[in-house]
């Protein structure tokens, strides 16, 4: 696999911010504003509910894996 660079790993955040405030702006909220309602729960609501965990999840396993990856260098590193 290869390593990341600062360059990518830049580029990967900055897709995570794009998409956040896409997922977060008019067209989305237009498309989820509808009187209809799941278990009861308006679907924006419930959208937001829905996709704010996923989005914070998505970072959180990013930077999991980002650190995995600084940590198994580290230790290669170490070996030599």
């Amino acid at each position: 696999m290869e390593e990341p660079t600062p360059t990518s790993t830049r580029e990967a955040w900055v897709l995570c911010l794009i998409l956040g405030v896409i997922m977060l702006n008019f067209p989305f909220l237009q498309i989820f504003n509808t009187g209809r309602s799941i278990f009861g729960i308006p679907i924006l609501i419930f959208y937001f509910f829905i996709g704010w965990p996923i989005s914070i999840l998505v970072i959180f396993l990013f930077i999991n894996r980002l650190q995995n990856e600084d940590q198994n260098k580290s230790h290669d590193e170490e070996k030599e």
